[in-house]
């Protein structure tokens, strides 16, 4: 018996998982997704990991959809070349919206709060004068003011590269042990509709 695939509660909302995607990324190996390869022990800004992410979000959704489209033509008995679905990836990936994606650059702070919190990653000391702080000087000879925020490089931690794809998956449920799935089963037992 064949058993379709589906998703589980809440869907798939993502080719990849943002946690996952930012341990390759921070081990060098982002080329598996489309994003530029860093060095893992210089490390990355979260503008930088923020900015690859996206990217390599809008890149998986114009796959998908070029995907789709070649399976159609096949389907019409009309398969299409590679050089048509790479012409048809490329005009889905320019009409992608910066913001159709999830993970504003807000959520994705706060997402790695998280991970730094578990001690997943790290600082590496290296710090570089941000845009907006070159924007506060002056005058073009002014010495950058300390207002904003400099870009801070951070690096995977030996317990972040150790981490298993279960703890990879969600790791909100490291931090909070004590809401559990029988706890929002509970919670929405008890909730009443009318």
């Amino acid at each position: 018996m064949v058993e379709a695939l589906r998703p589980t509660r809440g869907g798939f909302s993502r080719p990849f998982g943002t946690t996952i995607f930012i341990r390759d990324l921070l081990n060098g190996q982002g080329q598996k997704y489309g994003a530029p390869v860093i060095d893992p022990k210089v490390g990355a800004p979260q503008q930088d990991i923020h900015a690859a992410y996206k990217s390599a979000l809008h890149r998986a959704m114009a796959e998908d959809a070029a995907a789709w489209d070649a399976e159609e033509a096949i389907r019409a008995g009309k398969p299409l070349t590679p050089e048509e679905v790479e012409a048809r990836r490329d005009y889905y990936l320019a009409r992608i919206p910066y913001k159709l994606t999830r993970m504003r650059y807000h959520s994705f702070l706060t997402y790695f709060g998280m991970l730094k919190r578990l001690a997943w990653v790290e600082p590496t000391g290296r710090v570089e004068t941000s845009s907006a702080q070159e924007m506060m000087a002056l005058e073009p000879s002014e010495k950058p003011r300390a207002a904003g925020q400099p870009r801070i490089y951070y690096r995977l931690t030996d317990k972040g590269k150790a981490a298993s794809i279960v703890e990879l998956s969600n790791p909100m449920r490291l931090l909070y042990p004590q809401f559990t799935a029988e706890y929002f089963r509970e919670a929405r037992k008890a909730k009443r509709y009318y």
